[in-house]
């Protein structure tokens, strides 16, 4: 431990969790055996081009399709169409690629096969609304539930309740076809139906859930979408529909398995490590201040587990945004550690978003080392003060701490490492 440099490592250990989860990994051992008949790909997701490319390197005849990504996130491949839209809020181009994924699967037969590529981002990179809802209106609610500190789990909730194509309309289009979706997790749990909203699977929840989340969060829907909730109408497909018997979902990467990656190359280097949890939830600056304390039990009592020692955790975080700032769950969850942390020479950090997007802002996240808070002082820089404008990200930008991947055409959700020297 003395001759490793404690910030390489902490990179290493990031960089191995997103190799785990890179497409050309994970996608072709899970590929099923081409159909009688013709083979058609559609997808959206961070990583939906990347695992088309994983595809068409990696199958055996005839195959077409279209899938959707995020600006910056394409990756050019030859018999499969990749069209690009905005995220996290949605834009008319991802409404225009959710119907071009129906053209595609319209008209298909039992001898078919539909390969569905999911992803995280895939919610609102295929926002096609409920008859009545305009994209508008849809923006407007993402915009609201992703400041409102609610979870993906409730978010998900209400985008399939709102949807003309999530919770399962899309695998019902594809019927009488073979539907095999692969999708590399982004939510807590690895529940199909909260990866990308659940587009091709059945959905057990129901438009009152969606209603009492937006309830919970004090949004109100224009309405059109509340009386339609509040009646029922908007209902998903739901688990036992018959049009998705000839359909099944294989997980490909999960965020546990890119935390096992990060374990292993840790103790290559002679350094204990232990997986905290792979989905932990809540706001940002609590979870980082309940992890600021256990690195001081590791410091001071060798617990859970002895020093030299990497504690690993994952999930997705939230963050109520209050402030002026742009939020950014794993800036703000290691800003809040740093704080509750204090000078403390035995600890570095890296909280990072494994797609290379940590909120709004263009950057994974950001690292802490034992200098950061003399470092700030030095600038003045008053911690506490950007934390309170949720503007973690310009603390540590500047103070050149910010960690920079560009996409990393994956997603598996948070990635949060503590090293105790």
């Amino acid at each position: 431990m003395r001759t490793l440099d404690p910030d390489r490592l902490l990179r290493a250990a990031f960089a191995a969790a997103i190799d785990a989860a890179s497409p050309a990994r994970c996608v072709p051992p899970a590929l099923p055996t081409p159909p009688p008949g013709r083979t058609v790909v559609i997808g959206a997701g961070k990583a939906a081009a990347a695992m088309a490319r994983a595809v068409e390197t990696h199958w055996d005849g005839e195959l077409s399709g279209t899938v959707v990504t995020a600006h910056g996130h394409a990756v050019a491949c030859e018999r499969i169409e990749v069209l690009e839209s905005a995220h996290p809020v949605p834009a008319d181009a991802g409404r225009r690629a959710a119907e071009r994924l129906f053209e595609r699967v319209r008209g298909l037969g039992a001898d078919d096969l539909v390969l569905c590529l999911l992803s995280g981002g895939g919610s609102a990179l295929l926002p096609l609304p409920a008859a009545g809802l305009t994209l508008e209106d849809k923006q407007a609610l993402t915009r609201a539930l992703l400041r409102s500190g609610a979870t993906i789990r409730e978010i998900n909730t209400v985008r399939r309740h709102l949807s003309a194509i999530k919770g399962g309309r899309l695998g019902v289009a594809c019927h009488p076809a073979r539907l095999v979706t692969l999708a590399i997790s982004d939510v807590p749990g690895d529940d199909p139906a909260d990866i990308a909203s659940g587009p091709t699977v059945a959905d057990p929840t129901t438009c009152a859930d969606a209603l009492d989340v937006l309830t919970r969060y004090g949004i109100e829907p224009p309405p059109v979408a509340h009386a339609a909730l509040s009646a029922g109408a908007w209902e998903s497909v739901k688990p036992g529909d018959a049009r998705l018997d000839r359909s099944e979902c294989r997980v490909v990467a999960t965020p546990r398995a890119a935390l096992e990656a990060a374990a292993r190359l840790a103790e290559s280097h002679g350094i204990a490590a232990m997986i905290l949890s792979d989905r932990l939830e809540g706001e940002a600056r609590e979870v980082g201040r309940g992890m600021a304390a256990l690195a001081r039990v590791a410091v001071e009592r060798g617990q859970p587990v002895r020093p030299p020692c990497l504690l690993l955790s994952g999930g997705e975080t939230t963050v109520t945004v209050r402030g002026p700032g742009s939020g950014g769950r794993n800036a703000e969850f290691l800003l809040a550690f740093g704080i509750a942390l204090g000078r403390c020479e035995a600890v570095h950090a890296l909280a990072c978003d494994t797609d290379g997007v940590d909120g709004m802002a263009a950057v994974a996240g950001a690292i802490w080392r034992p200098d950061t808070l003399a470092r700030a002082a030095s600038r003045g820089l008053v911690p506490q003060v950007f934390l309170d404008r949720n503007d973690a990200h310009s603390f540590f930008g500047t103070l050149g701490d910010a960690v920079v991947t560009g996409p990393t055409l994956t997603n598996v959700n948070d990635f949060r490492a503590v090293l105790v020297r």
